[in-house]
């Protein structure tokens, strides 16, 4: 579970887009008049949204293969060469409905904001510090890490279950599992 952990928490998948944003997105982008690929397509979303939103090949490929179904883009090429471009039908639908395909960007800029940017980077600047710790401290340095995470951990749930009394127990008992897990 480490690296799964580490590569979603940190490098972040980050929250879900809505179903249909992802398809706007391929249109919004194909509708400038280049021609993509899937992998630039899930690069291009993801740099044009600081990272924000990073649609996934399990959302992009279908997306890419319900559009052409619907006639609205057509591949050239095989395999990962396989380049998108919008029909005639494609440009006639990404004019008609602009404003809602650019609506996708919108969604995406909403999912987090400064604070849960800044955020991000704390997590990862302490990610690499525990790194740098497990592969190199001492046997101590290592337990005092381990010492100082756990309380750390504690004090996170702590502020979420002051902000929701209900949340309180929920939030004990994950801790309660977390620490019978190690």
């Amino acid at each position: 579970m480490g690296k799964m952990f580490l590569r979603t928490a940190f490098e972040g998948r980050g929250p879900r887009a809505r179903r249909g944003d992802v398809r706007a997105a391929i249109l919004d982008l194909l509708a400038e008049g280049n021609s993509w690929n899937g992998y630039q397509i899930i690069q291009e979303i993801a740099q044009r949204t600081d990272g924000v939103w990073r649609p996934s090949a399990g959302s992009v490929y279908p997306a890419l293969q319900q559009l052409e179904d619907e006639g609205l883009i057509s591949p050239e090429g095989e395999g990962r060469r396989r380049l998108y471009t919008l029909t005639d039908e494609g440009r006639a639908y990404a004019e008609a409905h602009a404003e809602e395909l650019r609506g996708s960007w919108d969604a995406a800029a909403g999912m987090a904001d400064e604070a849960a940017f800044e955020l991000g980077d704390m997590i990862r600047q302490l990610v690499m510090a525990v790194m740098e710790v497990r592969r190199s401290g001492s046997t101590s340095q290592v337990a005092e890490a381990r010492r100082v995470l756990t309380e750390a951990r504690r004090s996170v749930y702590r502020i979420l279950a002051e902000d929701d009394p209900a949340s309180a127990q929920s939030a004990q008992d994950a801790q309660d599992a977390q620490d019978s897990a190690e």
